[in-house]
């Protein structure tokens, strides 16, 4: 319903004011927008998002609604599915828990963080990948967990 779209809008551009104007980790956005999402003013949400520049995802990579409630598609797929020898940047989250979360940035992974499959093993399917320019194993949980484009 467009009421429960509105309340995911406020609540994903509260998340993009914390991460990038207050500088608060992806990981602890989530809980501080929970509370701020409950605030009524429309006007107050709307000059948030003028002075956010409109953004259209929040810092998991979620499409945020815009203020008619449409909601940018985003062509995207799990590391877990994606091809060996391939580029792709990382555009999301699936798990957005604060372990998950956390295991990411001491990993330094981020959105918009470059992914290239080296290889990937045939009876656990960890992946051999290199990240920025760096080589590290992911689980199969991680690479399930992860969207890439």
């Amino acid at each position: 319903t467009l009421n429960a779209k509105m309340i995911v809008r406020k609540h994903r551009l509260w998340e993009v004011f914390l991460f990038f104007i207050f500088f608060f980790f992806w990981d602890e956005v989530h809980e501080i927008a929970e509370e701020l999402e409950h605030i009524q003013s429309e006007k107050l949400i709307d000059k948030l998002d003028e002075f956010l520049d409109f953004p259209d995802f929040d810092p998991h990579g979620d499409p945020i609604p815009n203020a008619n409630g449409e909601i940018k598609k985003v062509q995207k797929q799990l590391l877990s599915d994606a091809k060996i020898n391939v580029s792709y940047k990382c555009v999301g989250v699936k798990d957005s828990s604060v372990e998950f979360l956390q295991y990411l940035d001491k990993q330094k992974i981020a959105l918009g963080s470059t992914f290239k499959i080296l290889e990937k093993d045939t009876f656990d399917d960890i992946l051999q990948v290199e990240i920025n320019g760096k080589k590290i194993t992911i689980s199969d949980k991680i690479a399930t967990n992860l969207y890439v484009q």
